[in-house]
């Protein structure tokens, strides 16, 4: 059962951050729609297409910012507590501290499992909705996905070359497969043209030739036209830059998978965004007890002080989580590490200034 205590700290808690986020969005959608307006207006976006990406966006900026949201918020009213000397009354009626930081981690717990479900499941969606956006109408001209000199391996034995792709016509240029048995080379196919056909999912080698590696000799087969069958489809082999971003929970698990397996180049930008997806979640017990932490301290200043300490605390936060995913991205740092780091050093910083604050 929840006490007066309990009820009373957690409507504080969630409702002060869900009126954090509904100040905060407009301001969002607000500086973003004054950035960006001269380019819709100049491409002539209709305003459905508008309307639509700014439903992402808001969806899209809460899932990222969730943490610094949440952290001020902590602080906010808790400082008001602190300063109405409400914590001092509570502490003084016999209730430990730990005891008073049970809703914190009531509420806590309700916004990790919110945040989630948000970011594995409704997130995605909207990511695929604001990136699409953003490339159909704002960035004309530059593509999202690698389609020139694309080479991967699809499977155990056999890896593909294309020297250029063309994703509308489903297409590309100077084709080649290698078929290996071990360290050697069985069988290599090429090809001028390779055409996908979604209609039946075969495809379709124009000027076609396979040769075969034998023991002793060579034998070579040459075709102006063949249809056949390949375990891959053009969409696997260039996907855009933010996939991850767009896949859901199953759906990520599922293709980072496939992508091990077809040896990609990019498998630490989907293991980052895997791992965000279960570290950022947990980020909200951690900057729930720094937040309690700073802000219960009735201070000289008043509230002003405590949230410029949060305010510093939670850009730290983000500045670590950007700059350690971005580094995991771009070299073969761990991206396990790279995304509980921020986590762990939060971690210590909480329980250091837990044993302070509660003294």
């Amino acid at each position: 059962m929840l006490s007066i205590l309990d009820r009373y700290i957690l409507k504080k808690y969630l409702g002060t951050f869900i009126l954090l986020l509904l100040l905060f969005i407009p301001i969002g959608i607000t500086v973003n729609l004054a950035e960006k307006i001269d380019k819709m207006l100049a491409n002539e976006v209709p305003l459905a297409d508008i309307l639509l990406y700014y439903l992402d966006f808001t969806v899209y900026f809460a899932n990222l910012l969730f943490p610094l949201f949440l952290f001020l918020s902590v602080i906010w009213f808790t400082s008001k507590l602190a300063n109405n000397t409400e914590v001092i009354a509570f502490l003084s009626s016999g209730v430990s501290y730990y005891r008073f930081l049970r809703p914190y981690m009531i509420g806590a717990t309700i916004v990790c499992v919110g945040a989630f479900i948000l970011g594995n499941y409704l997130a995605p969606r909207a990511s695929k909705g604001y990136n699409e956006f953003i490339y159909e109408h704002l960035k004309r001209g530059k593509k999202d996905r690698q389609l020139g000199n694309v080479y991967r391996q699809i499977n155990d034995k056999e890896y593909i070359y294309v020297s250029r792709f063309d994703i509308k016509n489903n297409s590309g240029n100077n084709f080649t497969l290698e078929h290996f048995e071990g360290n050697k080379m069985t069988y290599k196919l090429s090809a001028n043209k390779i055409k996908y056909n979604p209609e039946d999912t075969t495809y379709t080698l124009l000027n076609y030739s396979k040769r075969i590696i034998g023991a002793e000799n060579d034998s070579l087969i040459n075709l102006k036209k063949k249809d056949t069958i390949f375990p891959f489809e053009i969409e696997d082999l260039v996907p855009v830059e933010y996939i991850a971003e767009t896949l859901n929970f199953n759906e990520l698990n599922k293709f980072i998978a496939r992508e091990k397996s077809k040896g990609s180049n990019f498998i630490n930008r989907y293991e980052v965004v895997r791992y965000k997806r279960w570290s950022l979640p947990v980020s909200a017990y951690i900057l729930t007890v720094i937040a309690v932490a700073v802000s219960s301290i009735k201070r000289r200043g008043g509230m002003g002080v405590n949230l410029a300490i949060g305010i510093s605390i939670g850009m730290v936060f983000i500045f670590f989580d950007k700059i350690f995913g971005t580094m995991a991205e771009q070299s073969s740092f761990s991206p396990f590490i790279a995304t509980w780091f921020p986590n762990f050093v939060f971690a210590i910083l909480a329980i250091y200034l837990l044993r302070n604050a509660k003294r």
